[in-house]
């Protein structure tokens, strides 16, 4: 743990799998508070790195081409341009973003490999592993599915079962097929290499658990002690695969380095690309290395890429790994596979200019201790009631009452009230307070710390009221107004690195200059006479049509998921040619249509059948409205017995077809046909 400040800070986001689009779960557990986090420290004067870029090897990746029937390489190129665009569109301000398919990470991570190998690190091990005799290639997890044996759901994966989410092994599936081929798979013997973790036990119970205690977050820190308590085995670092960072050993032939042993390594490879002074970012001492990630990366980043560091022997370690927990959208759990996200590109479309609306809804509802949920009503809420009636509306009286009474230069403070003296010192204490909370990566309590002071000078404004004592005591006003401009002028300094696009704005409505953290609190930020710009609305209302449309879309997105999982009932019994043609099926007109009296799902049907005009009763009265369906054709069965239904006599029943949300539709000709004609 550092306890000094130090010489400078290599701060890493997670590397994202660029087998797919950025969505706002990947936001809130890493991308943003990592962003506050480094624009802080830029404030702060303090040298600092920060490094991401795209995941490019494993599996997801060969899945995701394979499905969309190109190459691994054209995926990376056109996931990693998207994810690199929204970023930059989203003011993730990263110093690099690079990708693990580059010339200078691969020789990165072949070098890291060949220095474990050659001090005698690794294990080599001979194991058995599915193989697909039919593809002719060793299987990797997430190509094997079968049933899970904890919930019999039919297609987990050979490393997890995303129905219940327990972690598996590819040999625990029952029933195991290739999804490559679709064959049953054999097992056979193949080599790899192996780092010993379980040799790395003793220091990293050290490290952790005495170490760290009380210092790294209680998420973080819970979760590898368990890891460490059950006991650490080896694990490999080469697997049989044709895309990725090819062994760069004898006998390596047809392997790649596992993605989990490659990817970290993508944190140093890209500071290489940025900075031919890299070394002092990575093997220095008086370098703070800081990860963010999210949950289901601590292992990784705590136990397994510490382990590698160490045995390398030349790196530094992680100081703090400040791990976020999951964003769940709309009561559900967030998921690529099922569309269930809100897409961070198409946000960006949706909401042309809102990126820091997006950015204030994460953080104010960040999951930094628990899951937590995101919904658009909350996001609207956000909006309207906080940063536009609070934050918004202080600045907006601030800048136009000066404009208005002073045409634009900042007045003269004059003799302090008691009450102007406890407003300065807040005023001059808050920057030291939100420091605090981000110092610890309390980054919601930093945002809501800052929202106080924009509640202290609306408070301010509402208590003094300039608009009415400028009738009686223009001095007083003139004090007032300072007061507020510089209560403004501190917000523009300590909003940037949580609405870095709005305190853009705020310094051109104020004509200021960027300034750093130390200057906010100051209570002469604007000297008397600074004539500052133009009013303009720092935010504006996000209005019901707009959320409305995003929630139609994520109920769209769950009806087209229900259909595509739903399971088609199987066949019935066979019955004979005979018993079919018995069967009378016409095509009939609805003539006339009424909800059935104390009823919810009946509708009583006239029905012209080219035979007679008959009664029918149906319960369709939940999916149709009796008007719009007069003078339809449907599909009628003419010959089945009368019966009687609410003291209605029905005589037939009308075909429909059933969709998988339960939804009815009418089986019709697709052109008119005359009433009376037989369906065969």
């Amino acid at each position: 743990m550092t306890t000094t400040t130090p010489k400078r800070y290599t701060v890493t986001a997670a590397l994202p799998y660029a087998n797919g689009p950025v969505h706002i779960g990947h936001l809130a557990g890493v991308y943003l508070p990592a962003d506050i986090y480094v624009r802080y420290l830029r404030l702060q004067n303090r040298d600092v790195k920060f490094i991401c870029g795209s995941d490019e090897h494993g599996v997801p990746i060969t899945i995701r081409a394979k499905k969309e029937g190109i190459t691994p390489q054209q995926a990376v190129d056109k996931y990693h341009e998207l994810i690199k665009q929204s970023f930059a569109d989203f003011n993730i301000s990263f110093d690099i973003y690079d990708r693990t398919s580059s010339k200078i990470h691969h020789e990165t991570a072949s070098d890291f490999f060949l220095k474990l190998y050659n001090d005698g690190k690794f294990l080599e091990q001979t194991t058995q592993q599915y193989y697909d005799e039919k593809a002719q290639q060793f299987l990797a997890d997430r190509y094997i599915v079968g049933t899970c044996p904890k919930c019999g759901n039919e297609n987990a994966y050979g490393d997890q079962c995303e129905s219940c989410g327990t972690s598996l092994n590819a040999t625990d599936l029952i029933n195991p097929k290739s999804t490559l081929s679709g064959a049953v798979p054999v097992m056979r013997e193949t080599k790899h290499w192996y780092l010993p973790l379980n040799e790395y036990e003793p220091w990293l119970r050290e490290w952790i658990v005495e170490g760290h205690k009380g210092d790294w977050k209680p998420n973080v820190y819970g979760q590898c002690k368990s890891w460490i308590d059950q006991g650490l085995q080896p694990r490999a670092v080469t697997r049989d695969l044709d895309w990725g960072v090819p062994v760069p050993v004898p006998g390596g032939e047809g392997k790649v380095l596992y993605v989990w042993f490659d990817a970290p390594i993508g944190y140093i490879s890209a500071t290489k690309a940025l900075t031919p002074d890299w070394e002092k970012y990575w093997k220095d001492e008086e370098t703070k290395l800081v990860h963010f990630i999210g949950k289901d990366n601590i292992v990784f980043h705590c136990i397994i890429f510490p382990s590698m560091l160490k045995a390398h022997g030349d790196y530094i370690l992680p100081d703090n790994v400040p791990a976020n927990e999951f964003l769940n959208l709309e009561g559900d759990k967030i998921s690529t596979s099922r569309n269930w996200a809100v897409w961070l590109h198409e946000y960006l479309e949706d909401f042309k200019g809102k990126g820091d609306v997006l950015r204030y809804a994460l953080c104010a509802n960040a999951p930094e201790t628990k899951d937590n949920d995101f919904t658009w009503k909350d996001y609207q809420a956000r909006n309207n009631n906080e940063l536009l009636a609070i934050l918004g509306n202080f600045i907006n009286r601030a800048v136009v009452l000066t404009q208005k009474y002073y045409n634009g230069a900042v007045p003269t403070r004059n003799e302090l009230t008691d009450y102007d003296k406890v407003v300065l010192e807040d005023l001059n204490g808050m920057p030291m307070v939100i420091a605090a909370h981000l110092e610890r990566y309390k980054f919601r309590d930093g945002l809501g710390e800052l929202m106080n002071l924009a509640r202290l000078g609306n408070k301010y404004l509402a208590d003094t009221e300039p608009w009415k004592l400028i009738k009686t005591d223009e001095e007083r006003v003139k004090t007032i107004m300072n007061i507020a401009l510089q209560i403004s002028a501190s917000l523009a300094i300590l909003m940037e690195p949580f609405l870095p696009d709005s305190a853009a704005k705020l310094r051109a409505m104020l004509n200021m200059e960027a300034g750093m953290w130390a200057d906010a609190g100051a209570a002469d930020l604007l000297k008397d006479g600074h004539v500052i710009g133009t009013p303009a609305l720092l935010f504006e209302r996000v209005e019901d049509t707009a959320v409305e449309a995003q929630v139609q879309k994520l109920l769209d997105t769950k009806k087209a998921n229900e259909i595509a999982n739903s399971v088609t009932e199987p066949a019935k019994e066979n019955i004979s040619f005979e018993e079919f043609s018995k069967m009378d099926i016409r095509i009939g007109t609805i003539l006339a249509a009424e909800k059935v009296a104390k009823t919810k799902k009946l509708l009583k049907l006239t029905i012209d059948t080219g035979i007679d005009q008959r009664t029918v009763v149906s319960g369709i009265a939940e999916f149709f409205n009796p008007d719009e369906i007069v003078g339809q054709q449907v599909s009628i069965l003419v010959n089945l017995a009368p019966r009687d239904i609410k003291g209605i006599t029905s005589q037939g029943m009308i075909l429909m077809a059933e969709n998988a949300d339960g939804s009815l539709a009418f089986v019709q000709p697709s052109v008119a046909v005359k009433n009376g004609g037989t369906v065969s």
